[in-house]
């Protein structure tokens, strides 16, 4: 493959978005009048208070998002993380246009029970074509809430199987009659760790492993699972290896501590490759591998949440791929920029053994399968996790200046070597933040937050 340079980087996206603009347009406060406008009329039947403003997804192309002021803003966060391959990109359109898609959306099965002739094609062109290493089968869901609430009730199932020793034997009557009271040992006492400033989720399981903020959970009943310490390490990582590993390592006892003395069986640990939501948080690929180590010790499951992570976001199609295990982890959850969600998994007995315990009327979508093939082929066709690699290290190195001349603005920035994952803290707390986000779109930059008083870039591939 030839180098990748500013210069082919941009006629990629000329190719796609011949008609993008060169810079963004601003021409109204933020939020504009007519923004405001829409979200009040919006409000009277749609909860809008957590809305920035109302775009116009005609109107906008590539990197740029519009909105109905006319204003065009440079989207360096792809959404939520979630905009795979830029606004309008030709490729997905023709995927939406198909008879295949056509045929999905008109006949959208219940694929549990009827599953449609080409669901098994398009899972392995699409889908299963990006698996990672060792992880060859996939259960689709509804949303990244979903694929981690499913991975769960994978983990517990096959926990309760190897109990019993036989996939074959039947429940229990006890059983049978005390799930119903959900009660034990139908309803066993088994618990999930996660680790603090994770988010994973706003379902119930989910939401029981999300400990990034406390306005996902007030007032939500939780089940008692344990949390473990994520290492705080200092950036850029490469000044400071020695304190890191130390810090690595006490959490890292933390969680075997943890793993050895719980009260009730842990069947699963889950972890982001990079905490976002909780601050945009990194570990080395050392505290991974020790990891992956105690799970293997304390035969706990491994589930890597890759909802935010993944689909080439950090310099690799999966940002685990990082980390160098000498074995895989167990499941592999996924959604945003895959636009579909569910999870992939190696080890045949963490199928369930009987039909329906993973089931829901969708079972996932196939329209958004077709989707997710479309990225895959064009992921792996323009090497795109190659290009966030680039657009990572370009612009980390200009970051990078800018924290040298104006460090009162930007501290702690991370990201290097990660592709797209790049934040930085805004000293000042969250009030500081905030207003910095805020003056971002007043200049025609959509940026994100995360944590206390970070900011964090997800900008497009291409």
């Amino acid at each position: 493959m030839a180098a990748i340079t500013p210069s082919t980087q941009n006629s990629l996206a000329a190719q796609y978005f011949p008609d993008e603009p060169a810079r963004p347009i601003v021409r109204s406060a933020f939020p504009g009048p007519k923004s405001l406008a829409r979200l009040g009329t919006l409000d009277e039947v749609f909860d809008t208070r957590a809305a920035y403003l109302v775009a116009d997804y005609e109107k906008s192309v590539g990197n740029y998002l519009v909105d109905v002021d006319g204003n065009v803003f440079l989207d360096l966060y792809a959404q939520i993380a979630s905009i795979p391959l830029g606004y309008n990109n030709p490729v997905l359109q023709d995927a939406a246009r198909s008879n295949e898609m056509i045929d999905a959306l008109v006949n959208r099965p219940a694929l549990g029970n009827f599953p449609s002739a080409q669901w098994e094609s398009i899972l392995r062109q699409g889908i299963l074509a990006a698996a990672p290493k060792g992880l060859d089968q996939v259960w689709t869901a509804l949303s990244g809430s979903d694929a981690n609430e499913c991975a769960y009730k994978a983990a517990f199932i096959y926990h309760r199987q190897k109990q019993r020793g036989d996939r074959d034997v039947d429940f229990s009557d006890l059983e049978k009659e005390s799930t119903l009271l959900n009660s034990e040992p139908g309803s066993p006492d088994l618990a999930i760790l996660s680790f603090e400033r994770g988010f994973h989720g706003r379902l119930f399981g989910s939401l029981s492993t999300t400990r990034s903020n406390y306005v996902h959970k007030v007032d939500i009943p939780a089940f008692k699972w344990p949390r473990a310490p994520f290492p705080s390490l200092k950036y850029p990582l490469e000044h400071h290896v020695e304190e890191n590993r130390r810090e690595e390592d006490a959490s890292l006892a933390a969680i075997e501590t943890i793993l050895r003395e719980w009260r009730h069986r842990i069947a699963a640990a889950v972890v982001e490759p990079i905490q976002s939501e909780g601050g945009d948080n990194h570990a080395t690929p050392y505290f991974f591998q020790k990891l992956r180590q105690l799970t293997k010790k304390y035969d706990v499951l491994l589930i890597v949440d890759e909802v935010q992570t993944g689909v080439a976001a950090s310099g690799k199609f999966w940002a685990h791929e990082h980390w160098d295990l000498s074995t895989p982890p167990d499941i592999v959850t996924f959604s945003k920029k895959f636009q579909a969600a569910g999870y992939f998994y190696g080890n045949p007995e963490l199928r369930p053994n009987k039909p329906f315990r993973q089931f829901n009327t969708w079972c996932g979508d196939p329209s958004k399968a077709i989707i997710a093939r479309a990225i895959v082929q064009e992921v792996k066709a323009h090497h795109l996790e190659k290009r966030a690699q680039h657009v990572g290290d370009y612009l980390y190195e200009r970051l990078s200046k800018l924290q040298s001349q104006y460090p009162e603005k930007i501290a702690n920035l991370r990201g290097k070597g990660t592709g797209t994952f790049l934040a930085w803290d805004v000293p000042g707390g969250s009030e500081a933040r905030n207003k910095f986000l805020k003056d971002l779109k007043g200049v025609g930059l959509n940026v994100g937050g995360c944590g206390v008083n970070s900011v964090r870039l997800r900008p497009s591939k291409y």
